[in-house]
């Protein structure tokens, strides 16, 4: 039967030793006798014991072992390295966290203690309480690795600086980890400043190219991806459209995706329910689908702006378990900036106002709510960290920085004060090198399909002018052209699935794209251009632009009055707020 009474060890001595005494201690205890101080001290480590029973001479011994054991067991199995450093420099202990790091760095920790020790010294210990004399902290680097120590000071009896106790830990991780969200923030910041001079000295196809780079070359400086890409939220259709992609295959862009919980990939997960996830393996992760057939792991983050989803940012990597926890939430703060830059370009093109100051108000606003939010959360962590004042300097750059940000947007926007129209078409017979030549045209808007047919008629062309994606691939199937002519993004279908539709049915029918300020939401003109995209023109466009590269497409020699038609495209039925620009090389996507 097991002994459930309480366990007591006994030091055999002149007193504990007498057998009354062990036989009276035994009728009510477990008892453990042992004879020497060694054998107590070994049974004590191995051993719980409830009591301890010793004469009083021996008992101050074994006291003194045994609290200089459980203080040893402490300090070796706590995580940092401690040592008792004297005036000399010599280590009079150490535990054994300290004795695992480099002798360089011991030496070091050495050096920096005696340093603590002289500015002990040096404010005056033996005037005074000693205990208002605070702790010393201290970093040092060595090689790839940062460390910091906290110093503490031991007085003897003349209240001098006797020893100096170190603590060290290794702070790389910390250290790396406060690099790079400095470096996700300045990044972002990038992100969402848009040079106005820089900018206006672009042409329009290269304005989302300068944006495209920069989010690439962001994103492989920080979370150091092999292969990533950003798909956009269709509202309208509720598809994850490709709109910057870096190293994925065709066939991984070819995939359709919806904002679905189920059925549509770890994107469509994101995109659905706002959650980030990371995907440790993807041979055995069921939400995976498609993307590399190399790829072993990928972590995907919403691109979130006022709450609201606007697309899903995804990275994917060769390594199984290539991301943890610090890299999402790297990934969440970048997808934040990410989504600012993106929406920023957005307004600047989708929005169809008659004068640019009306678009820069209107930019302005939209980005006020996620500005303010900014401004927001730093002021309220500049509370919380009162007495550190570099972390404090840090979050009042950003609030400065929010300013200039909402500066650049105005100076963006806004441009010249001019109202762009579209302008007298020219009147009276023009030559009909364009007769017999049948001419498909797609847009959403009323008026750009009004005056690119009106156009093209004056020169003998048949025109068939669609409103839709849809529509205009239904006649494709139906019907033969000579060209066409399709904006990219319109409703049910984008501009690369009706350039390969024409292709499909109409072999190598001539196709031309058009966007605005180079906007291209599906990436229709990058993997167009590599199928053989003839042209691409970027709105708002002169009709002179317009015929020439119609021309060009149909190889045709242009007629003597095709210059004389200047009239100007624009982007809808009110037009653009922004110069009036023009190009045909399809690399500026």
């Amino acid at each position: 039967m097991h002994d459930e009474r309480p366990r007591i060890l006994v030091l055999s001595g002149r007193v504990t030793g007498q057998g009354p005494v062990v036989e009276e201690l035994s009728r009510h205890f477990r008892v453990d006798v042992f004879e020497h101080v060694d054998e107590a001290m070994s049974a004590l480590r191995r051993e719980m014991y409830h009591a301890v029973f010793a004469d009083v001479g021996d008992f101050l011994p074994l006291e003194r072992e045994l609290v200089g054991e459980r203080s040893n067991m402490v300090l070796n199995t706590i995580g940092e390295g401690v040592c008792v450093i004297d005036a000399d420099g010599r280590c009079a202990f150490s535990n054994a966290r300290l004795r695992s790091f480099n002798g360089e760095v011991i030496e070091k920790v050495k050096q920096i203690s005696l340093q603590a020790r002289s500015i002990f010294e040096s404010q005056g210990l033996g005037h005074g309480d000693p205990s208002q004399v605070r702790c010393r902290k201290f970093t040092m680097q060595h090689n790839d690795r940062y460390y910091e120590l906290m110093c503490s000071h031991v007085l003897d009896r003349e209240r001098r600086v006797r020893q100096v106790v170190s603590i060290v830990w290794d702070a790389t991780s910390g250290r790396r980890l406060q690099q790079k969200i400095d470096a996700i923030d300045a990044a972002g910041r990038e992100l969402a400043r848009l040079d106005p001079e820089e900018v206006m000295k672009l042409q329009p196809g290269q304005r989302l190219q300068f944006l495209r780079d920069k989010i690439i070359r962001y994103s492989k400086d920080l979370m150091h991806f092999d292969h990533f890409a950003i798909r956009l939220l269709d509202r309208r259709t509720n598809k994850l459209e490709v709109v910057i992609a870096e190293g994925l295959p065709p066939e991984a862009l070819e995939i359709d995706l919806y904002a679905q919980p189920e059925g549509n990939g770890i994107s469509g997960y994101v995109a659905a329910t706002g959650r980030s996830y990371i995907c440790h393996d993807t041979e055995k992760d069921p939400r995976y689908v498609l993307g590399l057939s190399h790829c072993k792991s990928s972590l995907t983050v919403p691109l979130m702006l006022y709450e609201k989803v606007l697309g899903v940012y995804n990275i994917e990597s060769q390594t199984v378990g290539a991301f943890n926890e610090d890299d999402r939430q790297f990934a969440e703060i970048f997808g934040r900036y990410v989504a600012m830059a993106l929406n920023m370009l957005d307004l600047l093109v989708v929005e169809r106002y008659t004068t640019t100051g009306q678009l820069a108000d209107n930019v302005v606003q939209e980005m006020a709510h996620p500005l303010n939010d900014i401004v927001t959360e730093a002021q309220s962590l500049i509370e919380e960290y009162i007495g550190d004042d570099n972390m404090r300097h840090r979050l009042n750059r950003i609030v400065d920085h929010v300013e200039s940000i909402r500066q650049s947007v105005r100076d963006v926007a806004s441009g010249p004060r001019s109202v762009l129209g579209q302008g007298e078409l020219a009147k009276g017979p023009a030559e009909q090198v364009l007769a017999g030549r049948r001419i498909l045209v797609a847009d959403d808007e009323l008026n750009i399909r009004r005056t690119i047919a009106e156009v093209l008629e004056r020169y003998g062309a048949q025109v068939t002018a669609c409103k839709d994606g849809y529509e205009a691939i239904n006649m494709i199937d139906q019907e033969s052209y000579d060209l066409i002519l399709s904006d990219i993004k319109m409703p049910y279908r984008n501009g690369y699935e009706i350039f390969a539709a024409a292709r499909r049915r109409l072999g190598e029918v001539p196709v031309m794209l058009m966007t605005g300020f180079g906007y291209d939401p599906h990436h229709s003109i990058v993997r167009a251009s590599q199928e053989g995209l003839s042209s691409v023109l970027f709105k708002p466009f002169k009709v002179e632009q317009l015929l020439e590269d119609v021309f060009a497409a149909l190889d045709i020699e242009p007629p003597g009055d095709a210059a004389a038609d200047g009239a100007e495209a624009g982007d809808g039925e009110h037009g653009r707020g922004a110069a009036s620009t023009s190009s045909s090389d399809p690399a500026g996507s």
